[in-house]
């Protein structure tokens, strides 16, 4: 079965690989997550139908763990630690800075889609605290001024691309 304007030619061996596995569910959302960079309405119906589960399952899976997305994420995804020590050690001044930096509250994209800030329950690299990964590169000990600079960075990083 093929639903309106979406290429399922990458997700199909995934479903056929997990399709008579039980409980593959959630390997079968992060493989999908892989492919579309997050999880669109229509391929979590594609999923339900394909696995034979009532799309509310899949729906309610998707929704419950907070590693999947459900809206498509900027080039550069950031997640912010909000655990106990990245609290303590000065978490949320870290996200207001982001936020006055990047024009956007937490969990947003900005307009230009290069950057999406979400904060997450812990890292589990405490010892850094306050820290944040973007693409999945850690920046710890960080202040106010150091995390714009590093957003800062980026963007000057994007730009210089841009002229090649």
């Amino acid at each position: 079965m093929e639903c309106c304007c979406m290429d399922f030619k990458e997700l199909d061996p995934v479903i056929d690989k997990y399709k008579d596995s039980k409980g593959s569910l959630i390997t079968v959302l992060q493989k999908a997550q892989d492919i579309y960079g997050y999880l669109p309405e229509k391929v979590l119906m594609y999923i339900a139908e394909e696995l034979s589960v009532k799309p509310a399952k899949v729906y309610g899976v998707a929704t419950f763990y907070t590693q999947f997305r459900l809206k498509p994420v900027g080039k550069y995804l950031i997640m912010l630690c909000q655990g106990t020590a990245c609290h303590v050690n000065g978490s949320k001044a870290v996200e207001n800075a982001l936020c006055e930096e990047l024009g956007v509250n937490e969990g947003q994209t900005t307009e230009d889609d290069l950057f999406t800030l979400n904060n997450v329950a812990c890292l589990g690299c405490c010892s850094l605290s306050p820290v944040m990964m973007i693409n999945g590169e850690t920046y710890g000990n960080l202040t106010p001024k150091s995390a714009r600079d590093i957003i800062k960075d980026i963007k000057a990083q994007e730009e210089s691309n841009k002229g090649v």
